[in-house]
């Protein structure tokens, strides 16, 4: 039987060994050393293309800068590109100055116990708008001078409101300000005596009817300090007529219009429930009104009441939010009165006063169409017309003589701030 033996030491044996793992950590150093090599090749070639990259975009951006700069309005662009950014803003803030005679219609009593201005100061910067006048009350009646007069006025401001909204067709689709007419020539607000108030809509406007679809630019909302030619339209929609979206137009001013009535028509429109005939008009006792062409009320809410015995509804009118003045009596002040006479032939004994009122910012607001000013006897005024409105303004009243008499110890009635 053969036998080995090992004639080498196990200390040749360890060293071999260690040779082996010197070798192979050798070797494993330089294949990581060639591979950081790569690697860092790699990155330096990424990042010398970047830098040329960027370097060549640089050059572009300096070469527009240059000609941009060298442009000889750009001060105007920029100032009309930033001006052009705030003009929503500057929309939603804006407020409407031609509403102050609306309001002043509403405001100011007409009849035997009157109210003149002579002096008119409006102050719409501030986030509570004023209005501060100088005028004279006048009773008319014996004894003339009546802080009746003054306090009836400074009473009304409670019962003041407002009401604004958006006309719309029968399909509910709100039609733009600028297609709708809401005075006559003169001014005056269009009204039937038996039906109340309507508004006319040039519904063959360039884009005044909102269920067609039209390629025309929008117009945006109407400036109510501007006086808008709504009537430049041609047509030749015979009277009475039905126009291509089924609705009755009629002529004014010789244009075809389609009437809206502001003021519900009650009885015409409502229909219980089971009686609702799809696109015909509807007024349901809350109030909704579809089918028909309407103004749809932010501030007015309608309500019906049924009857017994088939009698029909009766409908009451709620506003309850929108506050002319939202002080009410506290929302006026009456800084000084005194007795003064009137520059008229007769030299009328009136009683002279100085005040401040502060209005709800919403009447005043450009965003808020269709504005009207409701008075305390449901007076309704919406028209700046100097027609309707220079009664309201007289001449100031003179201060008394020393030596009349009748104005310095005439018996007054009430009391005031003197």
């Amino acid at each position: 039987m053969a036998r080995e033996i090992n004639l080498v030491p196990d200390v040749k044996n360890e060293m071999l060994k260690a040779m082996k793992i010197r070798n192979y950590t050798f070797f494993a150093c330089i294949v990581v050393a060639i591979a950081s090599i790569v690697v860092a090749l790699i990155f330096w070639s990424i990042a010398a293309g970047q830098q040329a990259v960027a370097d060549s975009k640089k050059k572009t951006l300096d070469t527009l800068s240059s000609k941009v700069n060298s442009y000889s309005d750009l001060s105007d662009f920029l100032t009309i590109k930033d001006q052009l950014g705030t003009l929503s803003s500057l929309s939603s803030n804006r407020r409407v100055l031609s509403r102050t005679f609306n309001i002043l219609a509403a405001l100011i009593p007409a009849g035997p116990d009157s109210i003149t201005i002579s002096q008119l100061d409006i102050n719409l910067e501030e986030s509570s708008p004023k209005i501060e006048f100088e005028g004279q009350a006048n009773a008319n009646t014996e004894p003339y001078i009546d802080y009746n007069v003054l306090d009836s006025f400074k009473k009304s401001m409670q019962y003041m409101r407002y009401d604004y909204g958006e006309y719309v067709d029968k399909e509910g689709n709100t039609i733009p300000a600028y297609c709708m007419i809401e005075n006559a020539a003169d001014g005056s607000t269009f009204r039937d005596e038996k039906k109340g108030y309507y508004a006319l809509w040039l519904i063959n406007g360039e884009g005044c009817d909102p269920s067609e679809e039209t390629d025309a630019p929008l117009l945006g909302e109407e400036d109510e300090d501007l006086e808008i030619n709504k009537l430049d339209l041609t047509t030749d929609i015979a009277l009475d007529t039905k126009n291509k979206s089924g609705y009755t137009t009629e002529e004014y001013e010789g244009q075809q219009v389609v009437r809206i009535w502001r003021t519900p028509q009650f009885d015409e429109w409502y229909k219980e429930d089971d009686r609702v005939v799809e696109g015909q008009p509807s007024m349901t006792l809350d109030g909704t009104i579809s089918g028909v062409p309407h103004f749809n009320s932010s501030c007015i809410t309608y309500v019906g009441t049924e009857q017994e015995n088939g009698k029909k509804p009766t409908w009451s009118s709620m506003n309850e939010s929108c506050l002319l003045v939202p002080d009410g009596t506290d929302g006026i002040s009456i800084t000084n009165s005194s007795n003064g006479r009137e520059n008229d032939e007769f030299s009328t004994l009136v009683l002279r006063f100085t005040a401040e009122i502060t209005f709800d910012p919403e009447v005043f607001a450009f965003k808020n169409h269709h504005m009207l000013a409701l008075g305390p006897t449901n007076r309704v005024n919406v028209t700046d017309s100097y027609v309707q409105i220079q009664s309201i303004f007289a001449e100031r009243a003179s201060d008394c003589d020393e030596n009349d008499a009748a104005c310095t110890t005439i018996n007054t009635n009430g009391g005031g701030e003197n």
